[in-house]
């Protein structure tokens, strides 16, 4: 995850650095020049006068008073070109690359330089990026808080939703909650199967009914199994549809409806750009969304979805998907995700 991104962002820092150590040597010849000459005009003044108005600082340190390195709202400018243009083509949203501007102008223009251009760029893109990434901290926790704790998975075909499900249900075994499995995708061929493999596999059990039958009723019954066998947690497929499919949408506010459910996921893929975005704001407009499974994150070269999605859609990233097997299913931490872009 994050490969390309990662790798242009090194490539924009070692400019950076570069750049630095020109005007480095710039300064230093400058201060060769003056060495000497007390007598010479600095900013305006002539340097006896400066010496005079200072007399308990070294030379030196008056000099470098007086030429404080700082990055000019110009040379912010200059870099910005480039480092938007990194983001762009990495699928970083419009909106939030604006964001990132606005957070770096404000911590960089004009401001004393604490360490080097270089670090401290990178230091306040890093903070930018924390600000942006919303996380909901211990979700596990809040999983056992209440039983049955109900969890409706939402999103369009091909997004890894039912295998996201399966995920899950391993994650909270391995945590030593129970689950049930509700098989509401009764309109997908062969969808119902595929999760009675997993159910099967992971020896959990699961509701599910014919093609074609009322994936609403499906639902209520796993949470009226659930309770009755203190089962902690319900996981309930829906169909998998595109986005713009008003319709069929409309069957899964009935299953909201019904099942009343305490988290609602949307399962999209990383490597869908910005595409997601749109995706999680109509299904959110539709049937309401808490929190979003990322898959196929292992996959995703670019990473500008991960960085976009949370902020554009105000949803924050829960969970994501590494891999094909049942452990490839990570909690969201954002510390973790900013060392993989920065590390």
């Amino acid at each position: 995850m994050f490969g390309k991104l990662k790798e242009k962002l090194k490539g924009f820092f070692s400019k950076v650095e570069k750049e630095e150590k020109k005007e480095e040597k710039e300064i230093k010849k400058i201060e060769k020049t003056i060495e000497n000459k007390p007598e010479r005009e600095i900013g305006g003044k002539i340097w006896a006068d400066i010496e005079a108005e200072e007399p308990k600082k070294g030379f030196f340190a008056k000099f470098r008073d007086r030429f404080k390195k700082k990055i000019s709202e110009e040379k912010f400018d200059e870099l910005w070109k480039e480092l938007e243009l990194v983001l762009l083509e990495n699928n970083v949203a419009l909106e939030v690359v604006n964001k990132i501007k606005k957070d770096l102008k404000s911590s960089l223009v004009e401001k004393e330089i604490k360490k080097s251009v270089e670090e401290d760029i990178k230091e306040a893109l890093k903070e930018s990026i924390k600000n942006i990434l919303k996380e909901e901290k211990n979700i596990l926790n809040k999983i056992k808080e209440k039983k049955p704790y109900v969890i409706v998975f939402f999103g369009i075909n091909g997004t890894g939703k039912t295998t996201s499900i399966a995920k899950l249900a391993h994650l909270l075994q391995k945590n030593k909650l129970s689950s049930v499995l509700a098989a509401g995708d009764t309109f997908r061929a062969a969808s119902i199967e595929q999760l009675s493999k997993h159910a099967s596999k992971l020896k959990v059990p699961i509701i599910k009914g014919n093609y074609g039958s009322d994936p609403a009723s499906i639902a209520f019954d796993a949470i009226a199994y659930a309770r009755a066998h203190r089962i902690d947690v319900v996981l309930i497929d829906t169909a998998g549809r595109m986005h713009t499919q008003t319709n069929l949408i409309r069957e899964m506010e009935k299953i909201v409806k019904v099942s009343k459910p305490d988290l609602r996921l949307f399962v999209g893929e990383a490597i869908a750009g910005n595409d997601i975005v749109e995706q999680v704001k109509i299904f959110d407009a539709n049937v309401g969304i808490d929190g979003i499974i990322l898959s196929k994150a292992d996959i995703d070269e670019k990473g500008g979805a991960a960085l976009s999605v949370s902020h554009t859609t105000n949803k924050p990233i829960l969970f994501l998907g590494t891999g094909q097997e049942y452990n490839d299913l990570e909690v969201f931490d954002k510390e973790k995700m900013i060392k993989r872009i920065f590390e």
